[in-house]
Order: structure tokens, then C-alpha cells, then sequence
């Protein structure tokens, strides 16, 4: 067996579907790369599990059956585009899709849906799946995850260089040059833009922030947003669409607007909650690399660009790791970590008590 080769499979807050890469951990490379997404009906449970409703405990059992055979499904997909025999991978990272994310105190708690026994009864590979409950139980944020991973990959000696994530939910990772690591999440990058666009246009997304471009930010909606307490918060801290939902959005918008405004103005949110948490926290940035979904949002990019005028915006892919494949690789990395028995946290970021070996094993018995 390659001990160094390992599966991430990442599914974010954005519910745009599944990524699965083949990761070589030795090498912190990427060999292969697949792409699904889920079903509409599995879409639009797994959105309606962010909200209380009847009969939770059921739908959420059928809805974490359905994302077990979603990951099983990419994972012989991506075995089949590599031609790697499944022997020959150690184990599955496997995020899972979160519908809860509450942490914080005694009764602190994080829910990603994954029936872990039958992904790995279907795929025949160790599963290392529930990644965050462990740093919850030990009193962090179980969020973000990914620091480590990202100096692994992207830092560099001597400077001051952000990691930027845009899902559904924003989060930076700050690889200071002394050596720090630190990293929280912002606010929303995607997850209301793409709420708002479905409701108006019955797009899953605005494609490039064109439809943002068209409109124009209204500074009083904009104001009540940013008057959101969460905000003020310091790290460490983590949100979700626990928080961050057309609900709440509902709550601040102001009548009469035109709905490409409250866009435009929402792409600002993003843009503007990343910059100044970036400003507050690391200064002297030199770069933002920036990965996610939303890197493929010209319009998002730009205006970040805007805010953040004397550091060099990028991307991921500039440093050979497209911006869809850095979170599945850093469930990957995870994995390895776990299978290493080393921990996979950072305290410093998540506000854990200490490190911590992430994660349950559901190995594959065969």
C-alpha cells in the first residue's frame, strides 16, 4: 500500500456539490481531481436541514445515507480517471455536509451529515470522516481546519502572506513570517449572494458577479449588515448559515430596493468583511492567495482588489493547486494526519484546549 496516497472529499456551505481529490501526502500534491454535484433533491434537503423542521431525525438519517452513496459514487469516479487501484489508497478525508455549527461552551456542538460506515462499505477504503467534533469537545471552534494545511502548502519564509477562502462562508488563514499561524472565519463570501440570486433569478450563483456589476450598493442596507454582532467578534470564531441566511437577510433589507442592488450591495459584505479583518489582523500582507468558489467571481476578486490596493491578490491555482482542489486537499492532508496519529488542529486558531487527533475511523475491513 502507498502509505502516502490518500482521498479528499470536501462538500461546503455553498451546496454546489462535491470535490474529490487524490492526494499525495509525501509529495503535498494533487493527482487527480473529480467534480459532481449533488442531486437537486439532495440540494435542497441538505438546505432545508440548516433550519429546524419536522421530522429532522429521519431526513437527516436518509440525508447522510444519500451523501455516503454521493461520495462513493465520485470516489470510483476518481479512481477509475486516475487508474489507482483502491489498495493502494490509505484512507478517505471526508468532510461531510455541515447543517449545524454551534460551538462554543459545554453544550458547544457541530453536525456534518455522512454516514461514514457505509461510504467506507461502499468505496472498501478507511474512512476518516466527523473531523470537527473533537476540537469542539475540547472547546474550540472546530473552524477552520485548513491554517495548517495551508502553511504546509503556501507559506514562505519572511513574509506575511493570508489564505483567503471563498465558499459559502468566508475564512482566512494568516501564515505570519515569524513562523504564527492563525486563521477565523469573516462572514458570508457566497452563501447569500447565491440564496438571493436563486430566489429572484433561479440561478445557483452569479456567474462572474455580473449580475452584483449590474447593480448598486446601497449604503443603509449595507450599514444594517455590518451592524451584525458577530462581526465585532474577535477570533477565534466560526459562523455558518446557522447565522448567515436570507432569513436574517430578510430581517436588515430595507423595502423598496431593487433586488441587483441588495446583490451588489451583499458582494460588498463579502468583499469588505474579508478587508477589514485582514487589516485588523495582519497588517503587512503581502499576498492573499485566494481559493474557492468564489475566486471564479471577477466582479468579487476585483473589488477585493480594490480594497487591498498594495498587496497582490492571487489566486491558488498560481502556486499549482487549482482553486476548486485546496479544500479537498486539505481533507486529505487531514486524513494523513489522523492515520499518522499526529493532531490536525491548531489551538492557536480554533481556541482548542490543546491539539487534538481529529476524526472517527470507519475502516473498510477488506
Amino acid at each position: 500500500m502507498a502509505a502516502g496516497l490518500f482521498i479528499g472529499l470536501m462538500s461546503g456551505t455553498s451546496l454546489d456539490g462535491v470535490d474529490g481529490v487524490l492526494f499525495d501526502a509525501v509529495r503535498l500534491a494533487v493527482t487527480g481531481h473529480v467534480h459532481t454535484p449533488f442531486a437537486p433533491a439532495l440540494r435542497d434537503e441538505l438546505l432545508a436541514l440548516n433550519t429546524p423542521g419536522p421530522n429532522e431525525l429521519h431526513r437527516a438519517a436518509l440525508a447522510a445515507n444519500a451523501v455516503a452513496r454521493t461520495y462513493a459514487d465520485l470516489v470510483a469516479q476518481l479512481l477509475e480517471a486516475t487508474a489507482t487501484p483502491r489498495g493502494q489508497v490509505r484512507a478517505i478525508g471526508a468532510h461531510g455536509q455541515t447543517v449545524r455549527h454551534r460551538p462554543g461552551g459545554v453544550e458547544g456542538y457541530t453536525t456534518q451529515l455522512l454516514n461514514g460506515a457505509l461510504l467506507a462499505e461502499q468505496a472498501g477504503i478507511d474512512v476518516v470522516c466527523d473531523l470537527r467534533s473533537r476540537d469542539v469537545a475540547a472547546g474550540g471552534q472546530g473552524a477552520p481546519l485548513v491554517p495548517a494545511f495551508h502553511r504546509a502548502v503556501f507559506g514562505a519564509a519572511g513574509e506575511d502572506v493570508a489564505v483567503l477562502n471563498l465558499g459559502g462562508i468566508a475564512n482566512l488563514s494568516l501564515l505570519y513570517a515569524d513562523g504564527r499561524t492563525g486563521g477565523f472565519d469573516t462572514g458570508p463570501a457566497n452563501c447569500l449572494m447565491d440564496g438571493w440570486i436563486a430566489r429572484h433569478r433561479g440561478a445557483a450563483f452569479d456567474a462572474d458577479g455580473a449580475w452584483a456589476a449590474s447593480g448598486r450598493v446601497h449604503a443603509d442596507l449595507l450599514s444594517a449588515l455590518l451592524a451584525e454582532p458577530w462581526f465585532a467578534l474577535p477570533p477565534p470564531k466560526s459562523t455558518g448559515r446557522d447565522l448567515f441566511h436570507l432569513d436574517w437577510l430578510d430581517t436588515k433589507r430595507l423595502p423598496g430596493l431593487a433586488p441587483e442592488d441588495v446583490q451588489a450591495t451583499l458582494l460588498e459584505l463579502s468583499a469588505l468583511t474579508v478587508a477589514q479583518a485582514l487589516q485588523r489582523q495582519m497588517p503587512a500582507a503581502s499576498r492573499v492567495v485566494v481559493c474557492g468558489g468564489g475566486a471564479r467571481n471577477g466582479a468579487l476578486l476585483r473589488r477585493l482588489g480594490e480594497l487591498l490596493a498594495g498587496i497582490c491578490v492571487q489566486t491558488s491555482a498560481v502556486h499549482g493547486l487549482p482553486v476548486d482542489q485546496v479544500e479537498a486537499a486539505a481533507f486529505a492532508w487531514l486524513a494523513h494526519r489522523f492515520v499518522e496519529r499526529q493532531p490536525g488542529n491548531l489551538p492557536a486558531v480554533t481556541g482548542a484546549a490543546g491539539p487534538r487527533l481529529l476524526g472517527a475511523l470507519y475502516p473498510a475491513w477488506v
